[in-house]
């Protein structure tokens, strides 16, 4: 077969092609993966008609982003406030060394008013809680732009691709490990509070960097016309317009979608704010372990950690405890007798837990802690360290400054609801502080060291 038959040009390598094909197959190979390279797989998530929803769009991820940019920012500052509480730049509450410059909004906790911390960690507790229909629905929103093609077009599009990676890592570590602590889950590869604090400036730096970059597209999004399946691109030039070019038969309206968010948002809050709002929602407090008061009667609060869980023995709280209490070189020795037998004082206060629970105003009745700095010679009631008979654990030892001291409802308790403090809540004697966490009221206490804070 000649050339004029149509078969290859005689003397010339084919390189592998088939008969009739004009284009070398190494060539065409390269030109194949150079497609691949330039357009994505021929199907799967990178292809624009994989993603169908005709429920996606513009001005639905504006909507749900809106929500949460109003939300965010008080999670942020409620939690800002929750680490403040804990007075971490005293030595002993230190819960994550190395902080630098991210312990600038350190400040003296108050005393007043008490129920304070009740009101800041119920806030961010419930509110967090609340918005997670929303970030799932937000994300669940532009999944389609996590598989754009080609991933990276340009250096400030890699960074762009880079601050979506920790705002979206972000948001799922910080929600999902603030939700195993309420939960009391502690499943962390460390401890809680320093990768939250971290995890969660990690996830609001991404969101501002976001926010420079995406307000005025979701702006133009929320003010423009409303833009249905099948709608030609986005004029805005962003390149991210999320309506389908394909879409499927419409099953539901946007309207509908936003409607089922909201209710579950409305579910999860009406079965988690009773836990620190009480009354007649903390009935409704299902998904909060403590959200619900587990008895009646001075006993009827709920309990952490328990005394078998700490290692207390009845050898730590039977007739042979001691309270220790020194300052300086100066200390004294008492017993819970002793200590009964100095003037007693009530104060009704709360317990609130960074877990987001909290407990009505309780009628504790004790020895106040300026009282017993003044036993040993304590003048102006300094800060004090506070030790329990608990082995381990991070709260075994906690640090309360001088206002906390000198607030005359600080007590160092030994009954409340006018009987005896039960072994889960700290028998012999624990402390109660106005407005403090409940992991700094230390139970089982066996030591106050009055100036070594």
């Amino acid at each position: 077969m000649d050339e004029r038959e149509g078969g290859p040009p005689r003397g010339r390598a084919t390189g592998g092609g088939h008969a009739g094909d004009p284009v070398p197959g190494s060539r065409r190979r390269a030109g194949g993966f150079r497609a691949l390279l330039r357009d994505g797989p021929p199907h799967g998530p990178t292809r624009a008609e994989f993603w169908r929803s005709p429920l996606r769009g513009p001005r639905l991820t504006s909507l749900l982003g809106a929500v949460l940019l109003g939300g965010v920012p008080v999670l942020f500052l409620t939690g800002l406030l929750s680490y403040a509480a804990y007075n971490p730049d005293l030595g002993s509450n230190d819960m994550t060394p190395g902080k630098g410059l991210l312990g600038f909004h350190l400040f003296p906790w108050p005393t007043d008013p008490p129920w304070l911390y009740r009101l800041t960690q119920g806030v961010h507790i419930t509110l967090g809680v609340t918005l997670v229909p929303v970030l799932l629905a937000k994300l669940w929103s532009v999944v389609p732009l996590f598989y754009r093609w080609p991933p990276v077009r340009s250096p400030a599009h890699a960074l762009e691709r880079l601050s979506l990676l920790f705002l979206v890592g972000g948001a799922l570590f910080v929600f999902a490990t603030g939700i195993l602590n309420i939960q009391l889950e502690y499943a962390f590869p460390g401890s809680f509070y320093p990768l939250h604090l971290y995890g969660a400036w990690v996830f609001v730096a991404a969101l501002l960097s976001h926010v420079v970059l995406k307000l005025p597209t979701a702006v133009r999004a929320l003010r423009g016309p409303r833009r249905g399946a099948g709608a030609p691109p986005s004029p805005s030039g962003t390149g991210e317009d999320l309506v389908p070019p394909d879409p499927a038969p419409r099953t539901a309206s946007r309207r509908t979608l936003l409607g089922a968010v909201g209710l579950g948002s409305l579910a999860l809050f009406l079965t988690t704010v009773g836990q620190s709002l009480g009354g007649p929602l903390r009935r409704t407090a299902v998904l909060a372990p403590h959200g619900r008061l587990p008895a009646d009667g001075a006993d009827g609060f709920p309990v952490n950690t328990t005394a078998a869980h700490a290692g207390i023995t009845g050898a730590d709280t039977g007739p042979d405890w001691r309270l220790t209490v020194r300052y300086g070189s100066r200390e004294a020795v008492l017993t819970r007798e002793e200590l009964l037998a100095l003037p007693q004082h009530r104060s009704a206060l709360p317990i609130a837990c960074v877990e987001g629970w909290s407990t009505r105003d309780l009628d504790w009745e004790g020895v106040r802690l300026a009282d017993l700095a003044a036993l040993v010679g304590a003048g102006g009631a300094p800060g004090v360290l506070v030790e329990s008979a608990q082995r381990s654990g991070a709260f075994r030892r906690a640090a309360l400054r001088a206002n906390q001291v000198e607030d005359p409802r600080s007590l160092l308790a030994l009954r409340v609801g006018g009987e005896d403090l039960s072994p889960d809540h700290g028998y012999p004697a624990r402390v109660i502080v106005p407005a403090n966490p409940g992991v700094h009221n230390t139970k089982w206490v066996t030591r106050l060291g009055f100036g070594e804070v």
